[in-house]
């Protein structure tokens, strides 16, 4: 059977719960993994830093598809198998050794084959440190420098970041041509703007890398052909920013002034300009759900090999 860890968001704690597939024909991302003795396990672990910014936004979006997808797998709440005090550290060194401590656990433990670790951390915490202390085999979520770097040189080792690989699975099932078009990316980060570029560019796409302090920004996207929004900056990009006939994928999870989630591009001022738009909630954030268990179910493949 396979096994999904969803984070419980406690008061004081953060307890990883294990949900387990009822059903052999449940979902294509748990296709082969039906033999009780199978399982693909899943940790999720949020610091305090990811909850205390823009970050608690992608934590709450992603853990809720979670729950969603283990109601759709007709899935039963079975254990808790993992447990970490992250939050309410009392010092830097204490958060240190807390996310140390829970990465060396999931990197010990056979029966979780993959982990999320939600970012930003605390500032005081050396998040390239954390990064590297996780097991490549494990990252199913491309923040080890192994996964990054076979999307950066072509390779196939590991996994690309979740969201970046849903952008192109997304395009790639809605038949949006990419070869020889114009992609404007809005965002450089390594989570999402950097590596989508690579993988678009493996796509013969030709890519376009803007960020916050490109001049003449709104002309440059509304040249392209494709537009992919991943600031991380509420309702940032209206109408003026784009054009008819383009292809609009708003990456970024984010609350408004009124507490609402919403992405980076105003959808109600865009939607009725472009030829197509993802909606936030429901649109890129519940495709990287999806490819966050493929690439569990993978990780877990490679492992009971």
């Amino acid at each position: 059977m396979a096994r999904l860890g969803v984070i419980d968001l406690g008061s004081n704690s953060v307890r990883l719960v294990v949900y387990e597939t009822k059903r052999e024909d449940a979902a294509k991302p748990f296709r082969t993994l039906v033999d009780e003795k199978k399982m693909a396990g899943l940790a999720a672990y949020v610091t305090d830093g990811a909850l205390s910014n823009a970050g608690i936004a992608r934590a709450v979006a992603v853990l809720g598809d979670l729950l969603k997808l283990a109601d759709n797998l007709n899935c039963a709440r079975v254990d808790i198998f993992a447990t970490a005090v992250l939050r309410n550290c009392a010092n830097s060194e204490a958060a240190t050794a807390a996310i140390e401590a829970a990465i060396h656990e999931v990197n010990r433990d056979e029966n979780v084959h993959g982990c999320l670790l939600f970012r930003p951390l605390p500032s005081f915490v050396d998040e390239s440190h954390m990064c590297e202390l996780l097991d490549p085999k494990k990252d199913i979520d491309g923040i080890t420098l192994a996964s990054l770097a076979s999307v950066f040189t072509d390779g196939h080792a590991g996994y690309p970041p979740a969201t970046a690989a849903a952008c192109i699975q997304l395009l790639d099932h809605y038949q949006v041509p990419l070869q020889g078009k114009h992609v404007v990316v809005v965002g450089r980060s390594l989570v999402v703007g950097k590596p989508v570029s690579m993988m678009l560019l493996r796509r013969n796409a030709s890519v376009t890398i803007c960020h916050s302090k490109t001049e003449n920004l709104a002309d440059i996207m509304r040249s392209a052909d494709v537009v992919i929004c991943a600031t991380g900056r509420a309702r940032t990009f209206g109408a003026q920013f784009f054009g008819p006939g383009q292809t609009v994928l708003d990456v970024g999870i984010n609350f408004d002034t009124q507490g609402t989630l919403c992405g980076d591009v105003d959808f109600a001022e865009v939607e009725p300009v472009v030829a197509a738009i993802t909606p936030v909630p429901g649109g890129i954030g519940t495709v990287t759900t999806s490819v966050t268990m493929a690439h569990t179910v993978a990780a877990a493949e490679a492992a009971l090999a």
